[in-house]
């Protein structure tokens, strides 16, 4: 149990339980190949059976950190901080992105939009997942919309989201990595008869970096 004034000030985002952060290149969607600082925020009850960072559902085991300690560290590194988790959305983002564009930081999340948006974006990425589907707030601002392509039934999912989105959102297929090999070219085959749609890859794991 955490002491009652740090528990408020992670209530408040004025402190997040920070899992990780390094500097590295995205690897996703649409700013794929550019450098970005990434900050991981602790805490998601969205609970997908794929996800590779299980260690980050539990807030506990990351400890509260103040967001200026937080700030300072991604002022030395990028131009552009990418805020993710867990679910980001957890926690009021408000404070950290306001501090974050104080330096003229280009603050970007990536969230599967379960919770209401808060905070200042310049880019939003949502990744939308079945058992917890995004908010309202969330479908109404992505500036992409990233869907995970496990299976076929994915198909019928990621439309669904994209009747849903904004109509300014560009809209991604990505192969959960451990499908790439099978789901790839399903992928591909559906882009190019569906060319709204762009192919994702995590580039990244290609690149053996972070």
């Amino acid at each position: 149990m955490l002491p009652k004034e740090i528990q408020s000030a992670v209530e408040k985002g004025a402190m997040l339980p920070l899992m990780e952060e390094f500097y590295t290149i995205q690897g996703e969607g649409f700013h794929t190949g550019t450098a970005a600082y990434f900050i991981r925020i602790g805490g998601c009850d969205v609970g997908c059976h794929w996800c590779d960072v299980k260690e980050s559902w539990n807030a506990d085991l990351h400890p509260p950190t103040a967001i200026e300690q937080i700030v300072d560290n991604a002022n030395l590194h990028a131009n552009t901080v990418v805020i993710t988790g867990g679910e980001p959305l957890t926690w009021d983002m408000t404070l950290l992105t306001n501090k974050l564009k104080e330096k003229n930081l280009k603050v970007h999340i990536e969230t599967s939009g379960a919770y209401p948006l808060s905070g200042t974006w310049d880019w939003i990425c949502l990744s939308p997942k079945k058992n917890k589907l995004p908010t309202q707030t969330v479908y109404d601002h992505a500036h992409e919309l990233k869907v995970i392509i496990y299976n076929k039934h994915d198909f019928i999912f990621a439309e669904e989201q994209a009747e849903k989105v904004n109509k300014n959102a560009i809209l991604f297929l990505q192969p959960e990595w451990s499908k790439k090999e099978e789901m790839t070219p399903l992928i591909v085959d559906y882009v190019m008869n569906n060319p709204k749609w762009r192919v994702s890859l995590q580039t990244h794991k290609y690149l053996n970096i972070p």
